[in-house]
């Protein structure tokens, strides 16, 4: 008999296991994000328009200013803070969109920890990035020439320790959700899904693109 009680409940599917605290919690983070990456998607216009700004600011303001610099960890540093300043701009377009997202998510638990922490790891990045202020790239640039190529000016690092530890996509679904989405949501997941495809092609295409024009009117070697 005890061991037909212990087959039934390996039986039993890991969803049926979770708390309603987890399905609930679980709904409204599908939610969130879906309202996040949708809005995103829907601001890629205006996230392709603001790329084409850093980059003719950039061009305008100090073409060929890093000509002649060597390549060292200090380019590297000038190089992700320009990778910066094009993903806060993008951020930048719907600041409300991402505001929305942290109210919704940031109290949210579940009974696995590990769940939690992640999505609370995300909600703080993503606060982070909204937060941070675009980086005057021609100014530290100037700085660094400046220097003789000694020392990089304070602004780039302190942005760059911001940013980079920071920096996340827009969306975020952690494996650890499974256990608790319902049927119903698979839908909502599939679009969600579909969405966050379309950003990181965004990212991928015009990102790159971007980032591999303004580095080359620099002419900084990352």
């Amino acid at each position: 008999m005890i061991m037909v009680a212990v087959v039934a409940v390996l039986a039993i599917p890991a969803s049926a296991w979770a708390t309603s605290g987890d399905v609930a919690s679980t709904q409204k983070y599908i939610q969130a994000n879906y309202a996040l990456v949708q809005a995103g998607s829907s601001k890629l216009g205006a996230g392709r328009a603001a790329l084409r700004a850093v980059r003719s600011r950039i061009e305008g303001e100090c073409p060929r200013g890093a000509a002649e610099s060597p390549q060292n960890p200090d380019s590297t540093e000038l190089s992700n803070e320009i990778i910066g300043a094009m993903v806060t701009s993008a951020y930048h377009t719907d600041v409300p969109a991402g505001e929305s997202f942290i109210r919704a998510a940031a109290g949210l638990r579940w009974s696995n920890r590990a769940l939690t922490s992640a999505v609370r790891s995300y909600v703080g990045k993503l606060k982070v990035l909204i937060a941070l202020q675009t980086p005057n790239v021609c100014s530290d640039v100037r700085a660094w020439v400046a220097s003789g190529y000694q020392t990089l000016p304070a602004t780039t690092v302190r942005f760059d320790q911001q940013f980079m530890p920071n920096w996340v996509a827009l969306g975020e679904l952690p494996g650890g959700l499974a256990p608790y989405e319902r049927a119903s949501e698979r839908s909502l997941l599939h679009r969600t899904n579909a969405l966050e495809e379309q950003l990181t092609e965004f990212e991928a295409g015009d990102g790159v693109e971007t980032w591999w024009n303004i580095m080359n009117a620099l002419v900084l070697n990352p």
